[in-house]
């Protein structure tokens, strides 16, 4: 639940800049010159970043938000009655049930059979909100406007009613989404979509360009963010992955001490219940991981092999908060769970009969730098050995 408001917040900041910046005293004639050049950007950097990354979600997204951009602002004008009012209709039915769609859509590559497919379904609606705001055929696309309940608090909503449901049609999707996966992008959706609602209940032009381009950069932030997490973290455990460890021992001072832990038997434990009861296994030890006081940090070194990096700490600073940890994965209970026990646990505790439960120990080796090992990759290599002795001295205990 953290580590998913956590990637909600950095969106709320960029969509919250957003709004104060038409505000500001100093920004406030500059923005009309400084706005094409922050659409063009961001659009053109972040159409880059996703060709780079086959991201083809992100590159129909950004067109979307950039369609509609367009056609508001070329009807900006004459939104009031007339083909920009159809226009503006249009947009504000399309715009929230394409954004919905691309949330929920699989990444299958841009230049694939159904990626080009998907390209050519979102030309087609662009051509046919061209097309319907043809003054001759205005009429035909008086739908967009049907009241569907008469209310005061709908009327005070400058959005047609289909567009309102629309909207929430599309919160309820990109909502569940991100439920079921907390990613960065299901998060950036989230906030791209309150972004496209916030441009188009603003004033035409600026405003409505403003919260647009807003919803491409927090996509595209999105992006970045999920690429760092795949580059630096470990996705079964949740901890910092091998290249933030090494990027961690070249931050260190003088004082320090680091640790190796191993999950003993872990190759029989994997041959006995199978590969998926492993992960769980090691997502269980990640998660004890974690907690480690005295400052440390862990990381996922590979396999069944963690590192934990106590800065600024003594190896007799740092060896309370080991046996501590390794004393609390000793005692743990480890329940094989069943291959179809849901990922949450239950509110209601169910009976435990025939489900098989299993202890497991670690194996701990610790070492601080010296004068004939002053570098952190000597002092790794010192822990690893210390670990190396802690196995073959029985398992389950800490050696220096």
């Amino acid at each position: 639940m953290k580590r998913a408001l956590a990637r909600l917040l950095l969106g709320g900041v960029l969509l919250l800049a957003a709004t104060i910046v038409p505000s500001l005293a100093a920004l406030r004639d500059s923005l009309p010159a400084l706005l094409p050049v922050y659409f063009y950007v961001v659009f053109g950097g972040g159409i880059l970043l996703a060709w780079r990354f086959d991201r083809s979600r992100l590159v129909l997204a950004l067109l979307v938000l950039a369609l509609a951009d367009v056609a508001l602002l070329r009807f900006a004008g004459s939104r009031a009655a007339g083909s920009g009012r159809v226009v503006f209709d249009a947009v504000a039915l399309l715009l929230p049930l394409n954004l919905a769609a691309l949330s929920w859509i699989a990444e299958r590559g841009l230049l694939t059979l159904r990626g080009l497919w998907r390209a050519l379904l979102l030309t087609a609606q662009a051509l046919a909100v061209a097309v319907i705001s043809h003054p001759a055929l205005t009429g035909s696309a008086a739908w967009l406007e049907h009241r569907l309940v008469e209310t005061g608090m709908l009327r005070a909503i400058d959005l047609p009613q289909p567009a309102i449901v629309a909207f929430a049609l599309a919160f309820l999707l990109v909502t569940l989404r991100f439920i079921l996966h907390p990613t960065p992008l299901e998060a950036g959706s989230v906030w791209a979509l309150i972004g496209a609602l916030l441009a188009l209940t603003t004033q035409p032009g600026l405003g409505s360009t403003l919260y647009l381009t807003t919803a491409q950069l927090i996509l595209v932030v999105a992006l970045v963010e999920t690429s760092y997490g795949m580059a630096y973290g470990d996705e079964l455990t949740g901890l910092p992955a091998r290249r933030a460890l090494d990027e961690a021992l070249l931050k260190l001072g003088d004082r320090y001490a680091i640790a190796m832990v191993d999950i003993d038997h872990f190759k029989q434990f994997n041959d006995r219940h199978g590969h998926d009861v492993g992960d769980q296994l090691l997502r269980m030890v990640g998660s004890r991981l974690a907690k480690v006081g005295g400052g440390g940090t862990a990381f996922r070194y590979g396999g069944e092999e963690f590192a934990v990096v106590f800065p600024g700490t003594s190896l007799e600073e740092a060896l309370p908060f080991l046996e501590s940890l390794r004393r609390t994965i000793e005692t743990s209970v480890f329940t094989v769970r069943s291959r179809f026990r849901p990922p949450e646990k239950p509110k209601k505790r169910r009976a435990s009969r025939g489900r098989k439960k299993v202890f497991v120990t670690v194996s701990i080796g610790v070492a601080e730098p010296t004068p004939d090992r002053p570098a952190p990759e000597e002092v790794l290599r010192a822990a690893d050995a210390a670990l190396y002795r802690a196995k073959k001295a029985g398992r389950n205990r800490l050696c220096t």
